[in-house]
């Protein structure tokens, strides 16, 4: 071992190497230790969110007795080097790790403090004039900066995701009125019914995902009400005078959102239920997303055996051993990472319960599971969106094809000649397999021509009165 690689540090457990070239301190080195759990480090929102809160917080205790200018300035500098980019790679704590965050709390602290003393001329490591916990960490817990930022981060997160779902919405609109008049067999119990367009069909699409995206932002207001202040049980011990909403303001100024004290600020530090909310939001988007997809599937089905109503763009082989065989990857690819999310929100639910008396220690897998949610869903419906829904192509001869060969046809005669006769027609289509069309202007009920009219009114506006 090269000793020159490494500077001992000291804490209340004893000494420990730390590599010389880490930003991080000791605390740090031994939740790296302590938690070679997934080999995942945090989230980038989520490590932006915390740097925000410490910066908040410096900008907070500001004042006579707390934090003086020359410390406060130095810690400030540090977080908006981080915030810009700088020293991402040293937020290193594995996300299952101590209960609450605690680990990742220190992490920051200590990057923050390290980079403060050596622009103030002293060493890393040596936590003088400026320390990880009476400066950095003045005034917090892990059990207020964790869920403050675990919000600050799924805040950061929502605009991505809703543009996504409004991406996707705005292609499946698009589609819908350009084939508004491509008439086609629907579909129900997966067998053949009353005709309908792919421009209703595609529009419930968009209308069905715009929904989810107001769902979910309805979830942005409680996100905004935050816990910092009440330090480690709520009762805002070892504060500053007015610091909840001095930082409160301070990332409000931040972020751009409506970042404000919440009214008990015990009570965001024992529930993560505006976390599950959101969390229960996006689940319920994973389940509309499924739906579609698996519809995607089966409308591109074939391309001689299946459906094949839609046609989407090949964009890779879809078998080793079969030439010329093209698959779904893109919807299947977004089924996958939707039964994902729906895991991760159970996950979610389960950590929720499971806090206990003043703190949910469940935090940091719990902020990992939605941050991941979040995060999958919104590349997972870019890419679906980019790669096939914006060079779909619909096969009007597929549709008009199946459309004739329904015996759901026969459904639209009931108003003219009754059920009864209407099922001597459907009967006699099925057992021929001639069209109704046909039969219809055989039997003398409607000409050829009146006939496809009715089916076009009866698609378009459900009404052949």
């Amino acid at each position: 071992m090269n000793d020159s690689a490494y500077r001992m540090e000291k804490d209340s457990l004893g000494t420990l190497e730390v590599p010389e070239s880490a930003w991080y301190g000791i605390q740090t080195q031994r939740a790296i230790g302590n938690f070679p759990i997934s080999g995942r480090r945090p989230d980038p929102d989520f490590i932006r969110a915390h740097v925000q809160v410490k910066r908040a917080a410096a900008a907070a205790n500001r004042q006579p007795g707390w934090l003086d200018d020359r410390t406060a300035d130095a810690i400030i500098a540090a977080c908006d080097r981080i915030l810009e980019g700088e020293f991402l790679d040293q937020f290193v704590v594995d996300r299952f790790q101590a209960g609450a965050g605690t680990s990742h709390n220190m992490n920051s602290n200590e990057v923050i403090a390290n980079l403060a003393n050596v622009a103030l001329g002293g060493n890393k490591g040596d936590y003088a004039p400026v320390h990880p916990n009476d400066h950095v960490n003045m005034g917090q817990s892990t059990n207020d900066t964790i869920p403050t930022a675990i919000r600050l981060a799924a805040l950061a997160k929502l605009p991505r995701l809703t543009q996504a779902v409004e991406h996707m919405a705005a292609e499946y609109a698009r589609i819908a009125s350009e084939h508004g008049d491509t008439v086609k067999s629907g579909r129900t119990h997966l067998q053949d019914a009353v005709p309908t367009t792919i421009g209703r069909e595609f529009a419930a699409y968009a209308w069905t995902l715009r929904r989810c995206a107001v769902r979910i932002e309805k979830t942005r207001d409680p996100l905004c009400e935050i816990g910092l202040g009440g330090s480690a049980v709520g009762t805002g011990l070892n504060t500053s005078p007015g610091y909840a909403g001095k930082a409160a303001s301070e990332l409000a100024r931040l972020t751009g959102e409506n970042i404000r004290p919440a009214a008990d600020l015990a009570a965001q530090m024992q529930s993560m239920g505006d976390v599950q909310s959101l969390s229960s939001a996006v689940r319920d988007l994973a389940l509309e997303l499924t739906r579609i997809a698996n519809d995607m599937r089966l409308l591109a089905s074939g391309p001689r055996t299946g459906l094949g109503e839609i046609l989407l763009p090949p964009v890779q082989p879809g078998s080793s051993i079969m030439p010329g065989k093209v698959n779904p990857v893109m919807f299947e690819m977004l089924n996958q990472v939707c039964f994902q999310v729906m895991g991760q929100d159970h996950a979610i639910a389960a950590m929720t319960q499971a806090g206990q008396l003043e703190l949910n220690v469940m935090m940091p897998a719990m902020g990992s599971a939605l941050f991941d949610a979040m995060t999958w869903l919104t590349n997972a419906m870019n890419a679906a969106t980019e790669r096939n829904l914006k060079g779909l192509a619909v096969d009007r001869g597929r549709c008009q094809h199946f459309l004739h060969s329904s015996v759901g046809l026969a459904t639209l005669l009931n108003t003219r000649i009754g059920y009864s006769a209407a099922a001597e027609v459907a009967k006699e289509s099925e057992k021929s397999g001639r069209p109704v069309r046909d039969i219809v202007a055989e039997r003398g009920l409607l000409p050829a021509e009146e006939f496809d009219a009715l089916v076009l009114k009866a698609a378009r506006d459900g009404n052949i009165g």
